[in-house]
């Protein structure tokens, strides 16, 4: 009897040492491979296999009272719902798959724990890093933006840095070490160097009025301090722009593209983003409610634009293949309506509160006020890579603070 007791014993240590190893894996593997749009996929399957081995399926209650995994759920569940009202299936299940990817968060967080946190903050580390490093060597030595290798664009690859930036400020901004303090403000200065010299303007600009509403929220009570890093902030932007040829040439290409607006020629970046912005708009008018159906907003477009104001954007489908519609709140508004407007709004509501019970109240405010303002311009969600990114920091940030201490003061 005792015999069987102690080989039944040895193989629950093995069959439990096995499900650790996968689990550790699984979390190494998907910050590593959510930097490439196929293999992503392939990672989120291992992730989803580690987490049935470890038994996460079983804590799922205890996982979904995290505000955001809830809210991941919702949004997610309204979109697959929109497909039926759709007009196009296969594209409504090609879209859908795009916000898809925001639902690795549920088991990469339930795969977290203590003793594997280090292993999932390293890999990502690893992942940043290669990838910064890449990219800057596309933009010195070859000349281009992005990574066109791994099929990163230039938005991606600007986003990425923004939120390194972002990242990187709240988590120096609190510490009273100067040491810290000098090293965390010289990586976000470099960072934001970099990232004037790709030439996504939209992102840019929510780098800089997320990285301006942070310094408020943390110095709102300390006037000197305040104008002080104020001063640092505008003297940093104004010898970056100045000494960017990049940003001059979009500057330039923005001037332009106002002027060919003013003419009723759309057939430029500004003037596409404002006519499909105008056309979606419009869109949402017609179907306030539940949208055009997941997957039909973007033919909504091009069969549109050929009647709409006398057909004066008839000529957009040939300058540039509608894709999404530049706005995170009219993309979600044309496939779903008001339903997926507060389905959105709850998420980013969420998103923030998942942070702040977790006594990182400052970067939930600058992360969420980031995601709000780089989709004003740009269909940031659909950014497969940078979500699963965000989603990724999220969850590690909240397993650092759950296993190890808790802080007296909150980043």
């Amino acid at each position: 009897m005792s015999e069987k007791q102690d080989v039944s014993s040895d193989v629950s240590l093995r069959t439990e040492k096995w499900h650790n190893r996968t689990a550790k894996f699984a979390l190494i593997f998907f910050c590593i491979a959510l930097w490439h749009n196929t293999i992503v996929w392939f990672a989120f399957l291992v992730l989803i296999v580690a987490w049935f081995l470890d038994g996460g399926h079983r804590r799922l209650g205890e996982t979904i009272k995290e505000p955001l995994a809830l809210a991941i759920f919702i949004l997610c569940g309204f979109l697959a719902l929109g497909m039926f009202w759709g007009d196009s299936p296969e594209e409504g299940l090609l879209r859908w798959k795009k916000y898809f990817v925001l639902l690795a968060f549920i088991p990469f967080l339930s795969l977290l724990n203590k003793a594997r946190l280090p292993w999932a903050m390293g890999a990502l580390l690893v992942g940043y890093s290669t990838i910064l490093i890449i990219g800057i060597y596309q933009w010195v030595v070859v000349g281009e933006q992005g990574i066109p290798s791994l099929r990163i664009s230039y938005l991606t690859f600007s986003a990425m840095l923004g939120i390194g930036i972002i990242v990187t400020l709240c988590l120096t901004i609190p510490s009273n070490d100067i040491k810290i303090n000098l090293l965390g403000w010289g990586v976000a200065i470099f960072l934001m160097f970099i990232q004037f010299n790709q030439h996504a303007r939209g992102l840019l600009l929510a780098t800089l009025l997320t990285s301006a509403f942070l310094i408020l929220l943390c110095y709102k009570t300390e006037i000197r301090k305040l104008l002080g890093m104020t001063v640092v902030l505008v003297v940093v932007v104004v010898t970056f722009a100045y000494s960017s040829n990049s940003f001059q040439e979009r500057l330039a290409v923005a001037r332009d593209d106002i002027k060919l607006a003013q003419q009723d020629r759309y057939d430029s970046s500004l003037g596409y983003r404002l006519a499909l912005w105008d056309v979606g708009l419009y869109g949402i008018s017609q179907r306030p409610w539940f949208g055009h159906g997941t997957g039909s907003p973007e033919r909504y477009f091009d069969e549109t634009v050929m009647t709409y104001k006398g057909g004066v954007y008839q000529d957009l489908s040939t300058f540039h293949k509608t894709s999404h519609y530049h706005n995170d709140l009219i993309e979600i508004g044309m496939h779903i309506g008001l339903l997926g407007l507060l389905a959105f709004a709850f998420l980013l509501w969420s998103w923030f509160k998942t942070f702040k019970n977790h006594q990182l109240t400052l970067l939930g405010a600058a992360l969420v006020c980031f995601i709000f303002l780089a989709g004003m311009t740009d269909a940031f969600i659909l950014y497969s890579r940078i979500p699963a990114l965000m989603l990724v920091i999220t969850a590690i940030l909240v397993c650092w603070q759950r296993e190890n201490r808790p802080v007296s003061r909150e980043l």
